[in-house]
C-alpha cells in the first residue's frame, strides 16, 4: 500500500509540477507528498524528480518510471471500476428458504423477477422446518410470526389473518358452529409444527357468558402440511384453522366456507429475513425489494350469513 501511495504521489507531482497541487488532488499536505516521493526514491535508489525553489521536473529516470506508473494507476482505476460494476450488478445463486405455502404467494412473482435479473439463479427450498439461516448458508428466508433471531435483518412483507373453514357438505351434515364453544362438537383438522410437534392453537374470543374453561377441540386429523389440511377440509373431514389468503380462492369457488370470523383473535405477519453480516448485497437487495413491492395480502372474505 505504501508503494501505491508513493506512486500516486509521484505521478500527481509530476503531472502538476508542484507538491502543493499534488497534495490538493490527493487530499493530503504538500509535505506528505514530498515525503512519499522521497521514500519511493530511497527505495528505488534513483532520483525521480528534480527539485528547485520554484518547480519540480522529471529526471531522465523519472520520465521512464512515470510512463510505467501512469499505466499502473490507469489499470488500477479500471480494475476498481470493473469490480464496482460487478458489485452493483445483481448476479449469482440466491438461496431462498420459504414455507411450503410460499409457492402460492411467491411463485407468481418470480417470472417477472427472473426476466428483470437473468443473472440471478434462484435456489428455492419450500420447507416448514425452521431453518437456521446463518448456519445453513441461506441468503434469504420468508417466515411468519414473531422474530427471535437477533442475527437476522428483516423487512415486513405484510399482515394476514386466520380463518376457520369447512366444506359445504360438512356443514350440511353437522351444522354450523355459532360460537367458539360449539367447536367442541365438531371434528377439527389441526396443524402440527414440524420443528416442535406441537399443535397450533386456535386463537378465539369466548362468547359473552362463556365460563366453561379451556376449549377442547376434538381432533379428527393432525398434519404438518397446510396443503394437506386444505384438502382434508375440502373433502369434509372437519374444520380447519388456516391463513386466510390460502383459502380465499377455495371460498370464492364455493369449496369452503368460513365461520366464526368475528371471534378470531390472532393475526400474523410475513417477514423477509437475511443474515445481518451480509447486509443487503445486490442480489439480496433486489429480491427483497421485489417481494416488498409486489406481494400484497388482501382482507379475508366475510363470514357468510347463511349456508345452503
Amino acid at each position: 500500500m505504501d508503494n501505491l501511495n508513493g506512486i500516486a504521489a509521484f505521478v500527481r507531482a509530476a503531472e502538476t509540477s508542484s507538491y502543493v497541487a499534488a497534495g490538493r488532488l490527493l487530499g493530503v499536505s504538500a509535505s506528505a507528498v514530498g515525503k512519499s516521493v522521497a521514500r519511493l526514491e530511497e527505495k528505488l535508489g534513483v532520483r525521480l524528480l528534480n527539485r528547485s525553489t520554484r518547480r519540480i521536473s522529471l529526471s531522465n529516470e523519472g520520465a521512464l518510471f512515470y510512463e510505467r506508473c501512469q499505466r499502473i494507476l490507469a489499470d488500477l482505476g479500471d480494475a476498481e471500476a470493473e469490480l464496482s460494476h460487478l458489485a452493483e450488478a445483481p448476479r449469482g445463486k440466491l438461496r431462498v428458504s420459504l414455507p411450503v405455502i410460499g409457492y402460492r404467494i411467491i411463485l407468481p412473482l418470480l417470472a417477472d423477477f427472473t426476466r428483470q435479473y437473468p443473472e440471478i439463479e434462484l435456489d428455492l427450498d419450500f420447507n416448514d422446518r425452521l431453518v437456521d439461516v446463518v448456519a445453513e448458508g441461506v441468503d434469504v428466508a420468508v417466515r411468519s410470526g414473531t422474530l427471535t433471531d437477533s442475527r437476522l435483518m428483516a423487512r415486513e412483507l405484510g399482515p394476514f389473518a386466520f380463518a376457520i373453514v369447512g366444506s359445504p357438505a360438512y356443514f350440511a351434515r353437522h351444522g354450523v358452529p355459532a360460537t367458539p364453544r360449539a367447536l367442541e362438537g365438531h371434528a377439527c383438522v389441526r396443524y402440527k409444527f414440524p420443528t416442535t410437534g406441537k399443535l397450533q392453537e386456535w386463537a378465539l374470543q369466548r362468547a359473552e357468558g362463556d365460563s366453561g374453561g379451556e376449549l377442547r377441540l376434538p381432533t379428527a386429523l393432525t398434519c404438518n402440511n397446510i396443503e394437506a389440511l386444505i384438502g382434508a377440509a375440502t373433502q369434509g373431514v372437519g374444520l380447519a384453522y388456516l391463513p386466510d389468503f390460502i383459502v380465499r380462492d377455495a371460498i370464492a369457488r364455493g369449496e369452503l366456507q368460513a365461520v366464526l370470523a368475528d371471534c378470531l383473535l390472532y393475526s400474523s405477519k410475513f417477514w423477509v429475513l437475511w443474515p445481518s453480516s451480509r447486509h443487503l448485497s445486490p442480489k439480496i437487495r433486489v429480491f427483497v425489494d421485489h417481494l416488498c413491492t409486489h406481494l400484497h395480502f388482501s382482507s379475508p372474505p366475510p363470514d357468510p350469513a347463511s349456508f345452503p
